[in-house]
């Protein structure tokens, strides 16, 4: 009987030692848990926030709708094409992208988006590589003269080009070479007078997980991070050339063709720069700011 008085009191002791776990374990997670469940990596990483040299932050955590809401006190608030939809995120919710011409965030153009140093940074879940030169996770650029600033992709496998398909139209080609597949790329049209200069991450980013990636650029260097550590860095001098170019998250294709007729902004009639350049995946937790960061808040 006192063998079994014992045994009792020390499975309670176990059970209440347990119990106690879970409840720290509950209170270190974050209110917004991402849905792959990598408990670990949540409660010791944050979502960016706001400080004296952040551009812009869109959290992306809208329960739907096309209004994508930016945190920041300049309120650069973008709008959603009608293909993307809200699905729990890195943290809080996060924007859903698939191949289509109207998975895309437009952000107007304003004066706030121009800077002469920048990060561009976010949290991205994708869910494959594309099938042309690359997939936009954000960027300002276009094929128009005077409106190229700086551009943020993951290289794509290039299954798709203008050498093999009549409709696609290449406006990358020459942005990609020496980037393999599933690298992050940063473009950016210096002031002066000049060809675009363009980088690439040592790492490859994978697909169906949860990644920070991040591109800053000082002045003098272009830096990658992924996950907060510092994958690769290039010695470059000048200034971003500023751009009355509108961000354009998720995609790439002629925004002019933009049309809000019917209610919902859409493309007028398709494009199929709109299908092969566009993310598939989530993006969460964008930011821009006017200094190269070195600090994600990011934890292994």
């Amino acid at each position: 009987m006192r063998g079994t008085r014992a045994g009792t009191r020390s499975r309670r002791a176990t059970r209440k030692c347990a119990l106690a776990g879970l409840a720290l374990l509950a209170l270190a997670l974050p209110s917004g848990c991402a849905h792959t469940g990598r408990a670990s990596q949540i409660s010791q990483s944050m979502a960016p926030a706001l400080d004296s040299i952040t551009l812009a932050v869109w959290h992306l955590d809208e329960s739907g709708g096309q209004l994508a809401t930016d945190s920041s006190p300049r309120q650069l608030n973008g709008i959603a094409g009608t293909d993307t939809r809200t699905d729990f995120g890195r943290f809080g919710n996060g924007r859903v992208f698939g191949p289509t011409t109207e998975s895309w965030i437009l952000v107007p153009h304003g004066t706030p988006l121009d800077a002469s140093h920048l990060t561009v940074e976010a949290w991205i879940d994708p869910a494959a590589l594309g099938p042309a030169e690359d997939t936009p996770i954000a960027g300002r650029w276009t094929e128009y003269p005077g409106e190229q600033s700086w551009l943020f992709s993951i290289v794509g496998l290039s299954k798709v080009t203008r050498f093999n398909t009549a409709s696609a139209p290449g406006y990358h080609d020459r942005l990609i070479a020496g980037g393999g597949p599933g690298r992050l790329m940063f473009a950016f049209m210096p002031v002066d007078a000049g060809t675009a200069r363009v980088y690439f991450s040592n790492s490859q980013i994978p697909v169906d997980r949860w990644t920070h990636v991040a591109a800053t650029f000082d002045g003098s260097v272009v830096r990658f991070y992924v996950n907060g550590h510092l994958d690769a860095q290039f010695a470059t001098e000048g200034t971003i050339r500023p751009s009355v170019a509108p961000l354009l998250i998720g995609s790439y294709f002629d925004t002019r063709k933009l049309s809000g007729f019917s209610g919902d902004l859409k493309l007028a009639g398709r494009d199929p720069a709109a299908v092969l350049y566009a993310y598939q995946g989530m993006i969460d937790e964008l930011r821009l700011s006017s200094e190269a960061r070195t600090e994600f808040g990011v934890r292994p």
